[in-house]
């Protein structure tokens, strides 16, 4: 293996403990129950209109007054990207072994272009990336290939050669349907309909933590 790509919200970075307070701050605003971390959690993958959906579940989600619920939700986010996200434990340090052994990393999400430059500079992981794919840069995303031959292009390895780490089964199929080798992301945001049979995923390798991720891709590389 010649590169390693990420997902990036609950693969890479842990950002649920800003989208968790935001939505509970939301719930206060509106006076309805606070929706409890654990789901929250779930949705991250999700996108924006799921979490917003948590705190406005009458709503339909193209009716007018939602979308402007979602746009508050997205302005708050991008203006307190990282007052509680970090880089997961452990990772900082897999990312620098790659490094130092001349692998580069990138990461393939279906978070918004402006969201995830942000989240970057504000880790200061933008100049250590060596590509950055997002919803924008592609026609289809994962579960479609496009976006990974998109990064696998931009990086000049075939995808073959490069691992696919990820917490959602789009994840898993995006990687499978580039022909990348796939590891699934146990510790991440895994939606409840399908986390009690992780095997079904059809990932070549299933890590609980980054320490075991990190010794994986070690025996990879």
């Amino acid at each position: 293996m010649k590169a390693v790509l990420f997902d990036l919200d609950g693969t890479l970075i842990d950002t649920a403990a800003d989208f968790i307070r935001i939505i509970q701050l939301m719930c206060t605003e509106k006076g309805c129950d606070i929706v409890d971390a654990q789901t929250i959690r779930t949705q991250v993958s999700e996108g924006a209109r799921a979490m917003v959906k948590l705190v406005y579940p009458e709503l339909a989600t193209d009716d007018p007054v939602f979308l402007e619920h979602r746009q508050k939700f997205l302005d708050r986010y991008g203006d307190e990207i990282v007052v509680d996200t970090a880089l997961f434990a452990g990772m900082d340090g897999l990312l620098k072994d790659l490094e130092s052994r001349q692998i580069p990393w990138g990461i393939v999400t279906n978070k918004p272009r402006w969201l995830s430059e942000a989240l970057l500079e504000a880790l200061h992981l933008n100049q250590r990336c060596a590509v950055l794919v997002c919803p924008e840069d592609v026609k289809q995303t994962k579960p479609d290939p496009e976006p990974m031959l998109l990064a696998a292009s931009q990086l000049d390895i075939a995808p073959e050669q490069i691992i696919y780490v990820g917490d959602h089964p789009r994840d898993i199929l995006a990687g499978k349907h580039a022909n990348m080798p796939t590891v699934l992301a146990a510790y991440g945001y895994l939606p409840p309909e399908s986390s009690q049979d992780l095997a079904a995923w059809g990932a070549d390798d299933i890590v609980e933590n980054v320490e075991q991720l990190h010794q994986l891709i070690t025996k990879l590389v």
